[in-house]
């Protein structure tokens, strides 16, 4: 599971992202981008940060630390600003911490990746359907003199439809890839040379421990999906298969 922190005190909003995140201070002494279950993108989106941030990581990609921020009610009363407040309030209890990067700024194209570290951004979004990585919307930061990935709710689409119909794994297997609009096309390694290189650290042993990090009330069970461990079960099975069939979204790609 991820570290568990408690917040201390609410700094700011962010209103550049439409989830209104927040900065919060824990008792850890550090700050973080929180976003909130209460948000009305749902947990799905969490799950999805959780999911793809944790693969990242094992695959060297530089992204901030996730942890579980524990909201203490009181802290809502506090605040003046009403459609925070109303935020704080539908959001006690666990939510999602990315570490703040201080001086951070975002990706202007101005020092550019080298092309392995462009080539497994590129890839880990064909792998994860992460459409939301284009210059109106790059999702990276520069800090420290590396290009950092960020925000990754927008991916692994498949598991906003459960809630009306049955798993598909083989619809998100065949699911191709445009890197077209992609903001380090240009940049990236090719994507079949780039999958021999990575495709072999995600082990299904590795997959299911990015999956049992997932908070458990954060997991929606279905009709099709009755308990939490089911449903884990179904995120193992479509990165598995589509990890093990790549010919839609890395040959549609070339």
């Amino acid at each position: 599971m991820l570290e568990t922190v408690t917040a201390c005190r609410y700094v700011v909003p962010l209103r550049e992202g439409g989830s209104l995140p927040g900065l919060v201070e824990a008792d850890d002494l550090g700050t973080y981008v929180v976003k909130f279950t209460g948000a009305g993108q749902g947990r799905k989106v969490l799950v999805a940060e959780v999911l793809v941030g944790e693969i990242a990581r094992r695959l060297g990609i530089p992204t901030p630390r996730l942890v579980v921020v524990d909201m203490p009610q009181a802290i809502a009363r506090y605040e003046a600003d009403e459609e925070v407040q109303d935020l704080l309030t539908a959001s006690p209890g666990h939510n999602l911490g990315v570490d703040f990067l201080p001086g951070a700024f975002g990706y202007d194209g101005s020092r550019r990746p080298g092309a392995e570290d462009a080539g497994a951004i590129l890839w880990l979004d064909a792998y994860t359907a992460n459409v939301d990585r284009t210059w109106a919307n790059p999702n990276l930061v520069t800090w420290h003199g590396r290009t950092w990935a960020i925000d990754h709710g927008a991916a692994l689409w498949f598991h906003h439809g459960w809630p009306s119909r049955p798993p598909d794994v083989r619809r998100f297997v065949a699911q191709p890839f445009d890197p077209s609009g992609h903001v380090l096309r240009h940049e990236a390694a090719p994507l079949a040379e780039t999958h021999e290189r990575l495709a072999p650290l995600l082990t299904e042993e590795v997959i299911r421990e990015v999956v049992s990090e997932v908070p458990e009330e954060w997991l929606e069970t279905t009709a099709s999906l009755p308990d939490p461990d089911v449903v884990r079960s179904a995120y193992v099975e479509h990165l598995m298969l589509r990890l093990a069939d790549p010919g839609a979204w890395i040959g549609g790609a070339r």
